[in-house]
């Protein structure tokens, strides 16, 4: 294979074979593709896009690079979701348990963060012990044994995704509507599901700033998806503002089990319910959306979901004694601070820009691949638009490793939040479905 002769080809608009990406695959799988020359295709891929044929060949080629998983038989239908990754996003912390506690099996492989979005793994890896690689027979037991596994690619599922989605997170080729396709689905597919919910979010924070591109890279998904024999719904969700009210790794643990126990921000329960909600109906075409949603409700309130939750982290690891001590406390970084208004009124913005590029700033998020995060910092309390407030209300307390970096947070954090006399009545979380 000539690669730079293919590099050249896509820079100047020219499609490839589904036999040359097989190749571009298996051969940055095993390296005989160097980190530049792909950095150089990916770029070429970012502005001359690929066609859906070539599209789909990438993405079958990612999930033939690895294991796909095989399942016995069992009644209880494989589902999934999967997020274009948003700030404050611990969707499936919640949702993965729930569906386990519902009669579902969730084989989840997840990913780590891009750029200010926050990853899965990076969350989860914020509880003492917790282990986010799994072989594929670990995986395949511990879901037939408790309804769950949330984990990241391994040497031997979906490689190539693995080493291409680090690539991209610092190579400025994140959004781009094929790559980020062919990534989600080559996961998803090699899972062996049946069923699929995808959360494709639009706003300030997302890689997809307007609805027109969400739905555009949702349909890319949904006509994919369905194509290689996965039923697939999209949900379109705004992302100008933080999901839930905490950014940062452990922050959203500690938020996704307060979900879990009843006592989560409306919006993330709301999304969550909604998106179990879906997969019901879509794997029991008897039932109702509503009945569906009342369903889940029904489950959430039953403990059910939260105890499957520390069945997972025993499962994968996890020390659950230091898992509940440090849900006790009220933060594991050494440093809060709080930033308070000196007015009242009513927030009209919560820039989940600014607030996801501040706890990337405090140690939450990478700025290259060799990174380490620090799990303890980041926000929580977040004010939201829509709410009222007084004179010293709380609009987000900072939780950093010293009083500097603390101040450097709440310096910028003023910028994000505005403010206006008059009631504001904030825009709805899910704008969209797309079947």
């Amino acid at each position: 294979m000539n690669f730079p002769a293919l590099i050249e080809a896509k820079r100047d608009g020219q499609s490839h074979t589904r036999d040359e990406i097989r190749e571009i695959v298996q051969a940055y799988t095993t390296g005989d593709i160097p980190d530049y020359q792909m950095s150089a295709w990916l770029m070429a891929v970012y502005f001359q896009s690929l066609q859906p044929e070539e599209t789909r060949a990438l993405t079958l080629a990612m999930r033939d690079s690895g294991t796909v998983l095989e399942w016995p038989d069992d009644p209880r239908p494989l589902v999934d979701k999967h997020s274009t990754g948003g700030v404050g996003d611990k969707v499936s912390l919640v949702l993965a348990p729930i569906l386990a506690a519902l009669g579902f099996r969730v084989p989840m492989i997840s990913g780590r963060g891009l750029g200010i979005t926050g990853g899965t793994l990076d969350k989860l890896a914020s509880i003492p012990g917790f282990k986010t690689q799994l072989e594929p027979d670990q995986i395949i037991s511990q879901v037939q044994d408790i309804g769950l596994a949330i984990v990241g690619q391994t040497s031997t599922m979906v490689p190539a995704d693995k080493r291409i989605y680090a690539l991209r997170d610092v190579t400025g080729t994140v959004p781009s509507i094929p790559l980020i396709t062919a990534s989600i689905l080559s996961k998803k597919l090699s899972e062996g599901i049946g069923t699929l919910v995808m959360d494709v979010k639009f706003g300030a924070a997302a890689f997809m700033k307007t609805p027109g591109e969400a739905r555009e890279l949702a349909q890319s998904i949904v006509e994919l998806a369905q194509n290689c024999g996965l039923k697939t719904t999209a949900f379109l969700t705004d992302m100008d503002t933080p999901l839930g009210m905490a950014v940062g790794n452990w922050l959203e643990v500690k938020e996704a089990v307060r979900c879990l126990d009843c006592y989560g921000p409306d919006d993330l329960q709301t999304l969550t319910v909604d998106i179990a909600a879906t997969l019901l109906v879509e794997t029991n075409s008897r039932l109702t959306i509503a009945a569906a949603r009342q369903r889940v409700l029904e489950s959430l309130t039953s403990g059910k979901p939260r105890a499957t939750f520390n069945e997972m982290v025993k499962a994968q690891g996890g020390d659950l004694a230091a898992l509940e001590a440090q849900l006790g406390t009220n933060s594991t970084a050494p440093v809060i601070m709080d930033l308070e208004t000196p007015d009242e009124g009513f927030i009209t913005r919560t820039d989940a820009q600014i607030i996801g590029e501040v706890v990337r700033d405090l140690g939450g998020g990478r700025m290259t691949q060799e990174d380490e995060i620090d799990h303890a910092v980041g926000l929580d309390e977040i004010a939201k638009p829509g709410e009222p407030f007084g004179v010293g209300s709380v609009l987000a307390r900072v939780h950093a490793r010293d009083k500097t970096s603390a101040q450097h947070a709440l310096d910028r954090l003023k910028q994000a939040f505005e403010f206006q006399d008059e009631p504001f009545e904030s825009t709805p979380l899910i704008h969209d479905r797309i079947c």
